[in-house]
């Protein structure tokens, strides 16, 4: 079965910053990745060069074994990738019905509508009508959320799920997100450890651009976390044969 994405040495720059270093990745359908790294270690632009918002130095992605590396990223929406980008990005005079028809005329047909995106975030359905712009942290976040997935999209990225909100919409959004899983390649970057853990099925740790670690959480330790958070490269013990 072809992969649902597929990295293989994508690098990204800011200038002369190589921000993203080589970095190779294959995601089944329907799998779920949290991605997890210190500030600057290259997460956000990796998702932004999925998503097509920045350009690739070097590599390729393929989509359901399709290139997509030099589709923009009004394309790639319209192929089946949806981001729900750090800061939420909504139209803040506009209302949540209409941030949410803009997403689902540009991406692609299929059985997410603005009925089922409501059956699975609820918490939208009283907010269609108000102002984007007038929301909470949580509802905002809720709305990105809805507007990446009203596109239709086989490969959907959130960008730092859970920044800057309080626990309880942390946990109400983990709560809409449960009910996603199964229906899409999720890869979600966030900063709470604990929750990445609990609700990925494959964890990966970058690290200054590079990917330092990769596997389902339940076979990793604490130590070989927090060891690829800071890039600590364990020297390997001397063999006694």
């Amino acid at each position: 079965m072809t992969d649902a994405l597929t990295l293989t040495n994508l690098s990204g720059r800011h200038g002369q910053l190589q921000a993203v270093k080589g970095v190779s990745l294959r995601l089944a359908a329907k799998e779920v990745l949290a991605v997890i790294g210190a500030n600057g270690a290259g997460k956000t632009t990796l998702m932004r060069m999925i998503s097509g918002l920045h350009p690739a130095a070097e590599g390729e992605i393929l989509l359901h074994g399709a290139p997509v590396t030099s589709l923009p990223a009004h394309a790639r929406l319209k192929a089946g990738i949806a981001l729900s980008p750090e800061g939420r990005r909504l139209f803040g005079d506009m209302t949540v019905a209409e941030n949410l028809q803009i997403a689902a005329e540009n991406g692609r047909k299929g059985d997410w509508s603005m009925a089922t995106v409501c059956d699975a975030l609820p918490q939208l359905t009283a907010l269609l009508h108000r102002p984007a712009g007038g929301l909470s942290g949580g509802q905002r976040q809720a709305v990105a959320i809805a507007r990446a997935l009203i596109s239709n999209p086989s490969v959907m990225l959130l960008d730092e799920v859970s920044l800057g909100l309080s626990p309880a919409a942390v946990e109400g959004l983990y709560q809409s997100l449960e009910t996603l899983r199964g229906h899409v390649t999720l890869i979600l970057v966030e900063q709470d450890l604990t929750r990445a853990m609990a609700f990925c099925s494959r964890l990966i740790c970058m690290a200054e651009g590079k990917l330092e670690l990769d596997g389902p959480p339940a076979t990793l330790t604490r130590q070989q976390i927090t060891d690829a958070y800071f890039g600590i490269h364990k020297a390997k013990e001397p063999s006694h044969a």
